[in-house]
């Protein structure tokens, strides 16, 4: 098959939906097939070797988000000389706006199926960037109107189904979760980790993901500043960049915690930060924004375990006390469970060994189901456009 990967994030960008795409894009490669990415365009250096083909358009920084980019695909001249060279026989849509909308248009010309994801709580980001709810709701029926024109429509999990349903979606949805790269713990990552960001013999707990209060960090500073007035001995390690890193490293020299805490900026190579997986005692992920718990399963694949809040979309793959910790959406909630696993030393170590047995879900696992979803689309969508003979 020839399938399109169009997104309005792509690496370099740490966000989980660029890292979604990619992983689709090197997956289905390797499995024989042609794939192309459509991006905005980013200073992201050199793409050569890859086993797709990245397709992008000229772009410009969001004002309020600089770390992300957005354009007009149908005034990048030599996007459209490329595109359409390019022979697609189904497209997969990561975004409902400008990357979305072109795949849409595309798709509608060719007369091809087209999928839409939907990756994230677009109310909280709207509401976020406006603090105004009328605004957030016109945004949301946006969202919602681009998922009604799509052929198929999947969501990474069952609490993100219900969210887009509450904001008024009533087509039919496809769960398809997300997966992880195929790697295992090794002595030399753990090794690389522990040395780049000087990480000595006390527990370590993790965070990865965007450096932005939305994702309930504040809850991890507080909970962290709990712990050391006990006298807990730990280290906070903050993997990731975002819009809200400065802040978060003002709020935790406030709360006497700079000395303990690394923020180790963008990482960009996957050996350090499955590294740090393997450094921690437990992954702390007590964001209730995120509609995936992709990095759990990538903790879980190096062994650790996580720590989540009861009900949020992380917390899916998760049985508390047996592959990880379920805690309330409190400081004091996260504290005590963190506290647990300085308590018990051998807890971690059981509760990380049980979540890379259940937790675990390879990328190659999920495409398999991608590609023959692809598939009954692709055929399902050329029955339907053939003429019916008339009988004499």
């Amino acid at each position: 098959m020839r399938i399109g990967q169009f997104s309005d994030t792509f690496f370099p960008i740490v966000d989980g939906v660029g890292r979604v795409v990619y992983n689709y894009a090197m997956t289905i490669a390797g499995k024989g097939h042609e794939c192309y990415v459509v991006a905005p365009m980013a200073d992201r250096g050199y793409m050569g070797g890859a086993p797709f083909e990245l397709i992008e358009f000229v772009s410009r920084n969001l004002p309020k988000q600089k770390q992300y980019q957005t354009g007009i695909p149908l005034l990048d001249t030599h996007y459209n000389m490329r595109i359409q060279k390019v022979q697609l026989d189904i497209i997969h849509a990561h975004s409902p706006f400008i990357a979305g909308q072109e795949a849409l248009r595309i798709g509608r010309r060719r007369g091809i199926p087209v999928i839409g994801t939907f990756h994230s709580k677009y109310y909280d980001d709207f509401y976020q960037l406006t603090r105004a709810e009328m605004l957030a709701d016109i945004g949301v029926r946006y969202v919602v109107g681009f998922y009604e024109r799509c052929d198929e429509v999947w969501t990474v999990s069952y609490s993100s189904a219900d969210t887009l349903r509450d904001y008024g979606y009533t087509g039919r949805i496809v769960v398809m979760p997300n997966g992880t790269p195929n790697v295992a713990p090794t002595d030399e990552q753990l090794a690389l980790a522990r040395e780049r960001f000087h990480l000595g013999d006390a527990p370590v707990f993790l965070y990865c993901g965007q450096m932005n209060w939305k994702k309930n960090i504040r809850h991890i500073l507080e909970a962290m500043a709990l712990l050391r007035e006990r006298g807990a001995d730990f280290q906070l390690v903050l993997a990731g960049t975002g819009p809200d890193v400065a802040a978060i490293q003002k709020l935790a020299d406030s709360l006497s915690l700079g000395e303990r805490t690394v923020c180790t900026g963008h990482l960009c190579e996957d050996k350090l930060l499955n590294g740090l997986y393997q450094a921690a005692t437990m992954f702390v992920f007590p964001s209730l924004y995120d509609t995936s718990g992709m990095v759990v399963r990538e903790a879980a694949a190096m062994g650790t375990a996580s720590v989540v809040v009861r009900g949020s979309a992380a917390a899916e793959a998760i049985s508390d006390g047996e592959n990880g910790l379920l805690c309330e959406d409190t400081p004091e909630s996260l504290a005590a469970t963190l506290q647990r696993t300085l308590d018990e030393p051998d807890l971690a170590r059981r509760l990380g060994e049980c979540a890379r047995k259940t937790i675990y879900l390879p990328w190659p696992e999920v495409i398999d189901r991608v590609l023959d979803r692809y598939e009954h689309l692709v055929e399902e969508h050329r029955t339907a456009s053939r003429v019916p003979l008339e009988v004499q």
